[in-house]
């Protein structure tokens, strides 16, 4: 298999977690560190993408003065609002080229809005190393 045909889709993983934008932050922050991930994609009731957090944007809201007057901020207080995303149909190279610059470690991948999986610079890393073995 050439690195050209290697699609994100090949590489992708099933999200272990995802919040909606009425998860409190507090409970992010509890299902974050339970899972081990530093990040999670935000859906919506339907499993579209509407926002993404990440340990970055609830520490910066728990260190607030406004954490400590109102603990139960919601996820859509702090998340991103502007998601970047991958297709599935995406070639694993051209997503690469973007993970290079200062561009998230992890995206959401999506199909017409809908999360179906993520994907890391390690997956990519794993994919293109097992496609030079012999």
């Amino acid at each position: 298999m050439s690195n050209n045909a290697i699609t994100v889709a090949d590489c992708m993983v099933p999200a272990r977690l995802t919040v909606t934008p009425q998860t409190t932050i507090r409970k992010a922050v509890e299902e974050m560190l339970r899972t081990q991930l530093i990040s999670a994609p935000v859906v919506d009731e339907k499993g579209m993408v509407c926002g993404y957090i990440s340990e970055q944007d609830c520490l910066r809201h728990m260190i607030s003065g406004s954490y400590y007057n109102e603990e139960s901020g919601l996820v859509s207080d702090v998340m991103q609002h502007e998601v970047l995303f991958a297709e599935s149909s995406m070639d694993i190279i051209d997503l690469a080229h973007l993970m290079c610059g200062a561009k998230p470690k992890k995206y959401p991948v999506c199909e017409d809005g809908k999360l179906v999986g993520v994907i890391t610079r390690s997956h990519i890393m794993k994919a293109l190393l097992e496609s030079t073995e012999d």
